[in-house]
């Protein structure tokens, strides 16, 4: 008998997990390209530091060497490996893209709640918060803080919250207000629920699922913000490798070698494709409208 439970519960495990969310992404040919590309450039920030390459030790002798087993994209203009400064510069792209949506993820998601299921007065005073922050233009907004504050990776998060945030809020903000309306919260509310507990255990679960699929599908723009403004130099500042100041090496000394450029390009290209892949088939998944319509 007891073996008999056993088989049922494995068996039920097995189905759930074949019926899983992340196996129903591999079937698709897009999701899984779309996990392929961000588990490479993921474990490629992971193991960064066992290239045997330093990514900031110049080496004058090495400089624009071609691509070899000794160095996979080659060196730059101060012979530092390139492929060791492409790894290292994923950690800050795939670091400032998570600390970045994460935070704008939070703050949407509590601001958007707030200004959904709140008073009028305050749904006012925080749309106009909304609107105000979205008014301003990326690169202004970007060479304001710059001014202010210097190049650093804390600017370059900040400007990215800003961007971000209020669409995030605005989002949650609308599907808030059409929940609030709906049996099981006018239900919960007519039993004595209070107005936290109502947004927390009825309200917020409905909210995350489409919420993700936006910072999933704007992960690889918030890369191709870090990158541009290190491009510009309003990101990090040199040594520190990133993908932009690599591409702005590679264009600087484009008539040396193209490898610069190809190894400060390739990386943002891959972790764009993967990224949105996986966003796309993720909003396939996860949005119950097109679940419906399919």
């Amino acid at each position: 008998m007891s073996d008999q439970l056993f088989d049922s519960d494995s068996g039920h495990a097995g189905a759930r997990w074949r019926d899983s969310t992340f196996m129903r992404i591999i079937r698709e040919p897009m999701g899984a390209l779309g996990i392929f590309l961000v588990a490479l450039v993921v474990l490629g920030a992971l193991f960064a530091d066992f290239t045997g390459y330093s990514p900031v030790k110049l080496a004058m002798r090495d400089r624009f060497l071609d691509p070899s087993l000794a160095h996979l994209l080659g060196t730059d203009h101060l012979g530092r490996d390139l492929f060791t400064r492409v790894l290292h510069g994923a950690r800050i792209a795939l670091g400032v893209a998570f600390i970045a949506t994460g935070i704008s993820f939070i703050g949407g998601l509590v601001l958007g709640m707030i200004a959904g299921y709140g008073p009028r007065w305050l749904d006012s005073l925080l749309l106009l918060v909304f609107d105000s922050l979205r008014s301003f233009p990326t690169v202004m907004l970007a060479l304001a803080l710059v001014t202010l504050t210097g190049p650093s990776l804390s600017a370059v998060v900040l400007v990215v919250v800003i961007a971000n945030l209020p669409s995030y809020a605005r989002v949650v903000r609308a599907q808030t207000m059409a929940l609030k309306a709906t049996e099981f919260v006018l239900s919960a509310k007519s039993l004595g629920a209070r107005s936290w507990r109502i947004l927390a255990a009825h309200i917020m679960p409905n909210l995350v699922g489409p919420l993700v699929i936006i910072v999933a599908m704007d992960i690889p723009v918030v890369i191709t913000i870090e990158a541009g403004m290190s491009f510009l130099g309003l990101g990090v500042r040199p040594p520190t490798p990133s993908w932009g100041s690599i591409l702005n090496d590679g264009y600087a000394f484009i008539r040396e070698s193209s490898w610069p450029a190809i190894a400060g390009g390739l990386p943002i290209i891959i972790a764009t494709l993967g990224f949105t892949f996986l966003g796309e088939t993720l909003r396939d998944h996860l949005d119950p409208r097109l679940r419906q319509d399919g």
